[in-house]
C-alpha cells in the first residue's frame, strides 16, 4: 500500500500557482491511472486506486500548505502506510523550472509543507520536487510561488506530469533508482 500526497492550497484562486504544482501532479495521477472519486477525509480530498495491482492512495490536503502534516499524518497513521511508501510531490524553488528530483528523505529547506509533515512523520519519506524556479529575489518569493503559471508553462506541465505518470510504476515496485532515472531524463524546451 503507498500513499502519494500532492502539496497545495485549496481553493481556486490558487489552482494554477506554482506552490499548487502538487496538487495539479496528483490530478493528473489520478486521471491517468482512472482513480476512484475524490473523497472528503483526514481533512483532505483522498481518493484510492490501483497501480500495478497495489492498492495506492491519493490524497491532496486542505489544511493550506503550512498545516499539511496534519493531513498526511492522520491518513499515514489511518492506515498504517509505512514513510518508506509515502512519496511527497511539491514544488521546488532551488530547481529550474519542471525540473525534476527525487530522493528519500532529507530536510524541508525551508518549505512549510514539508516542515509540517516531517513533524507528523518521520523525515523518511520520499520526495519528488517540481522545479519552479525562484524569482532571483528572497523578498519576492512569497509572490512567485502564489503566482500562476503562464499558459505555455501549463502546456509543458501537462508534458511533466505525463513522464511522472509513465515513469511512477518503477516506485510503486519498489525500484526507486529506475524512477530517479526516468524522472532525470524529462527535458523541456526553453520556455518563452
Amino acid at each position: 500500500m503507498f500513499l502519494i500526497t500532492g502539496l497545495g492550497n485549496p481553493g481556486t484562486q490558487y489552482k494554477n500557482n506554482r506552490h499548487n504544482v502538487g496538487f495539479m501532479a496528483v490530478d493528473e495521477l489520478h486521471r491517468h491511472f482512472n482513480f476512484g472519486p475524490w473523497k472528503k477525509n483526514f481533512q483532505g480530498e483522498i481518493a484510492e486506486g490501483k497501480i500495478e495491482d497495489i492498492k495506492v492512495f491519493l490524497l491532496k490536503p486542505m489544511t493550506f500548505m503550512n498545516n499539511s502534516g496534519f493531513s498526511v499524518g492522520a491518513v499515514s497513521q489511518f492506515y498504517k502506510i509505512p514513510c518508506i511508501s509515502t512519496l511527497v510531490i511539491h514544488d521546488e524553488l532551488a530547481l529550474d523550472p519542471l525540473k525534476l528530483k527525487f530522493k528519500l528523505g532529507g530536510g524541508h529547506g525551508g518549505h512549510n509543507g514539508l516542515r509540517s509533515i516531517d513533524s507528523r512523520l518521520t523525515p523518511n519519506y520520499y520526495r519528488l520536487r517540481i522545479g519552479i524556479g525562484h524569482p532571483g529575489d528572497k523578498n519576492l518569493v512569497s509572490s512567485y510561488v502564489l503566482s500562476d503559471f503562464k499558459k505555455h508553462e501549463l502546456d509543458k506541465l501537462e508534458d511533466c506530469f505525463d513522464h511522472i505518470a509513465r515513469a511512477l510504476p518503477f516506485f510503486i515496485r519498489g525500484k526507486a533508482d529506475l524512477f530517479a532515472g526516468e524522472l532525470g531524463q524529462f527535458k523541456i524546451h526553453e520556455t518563452t
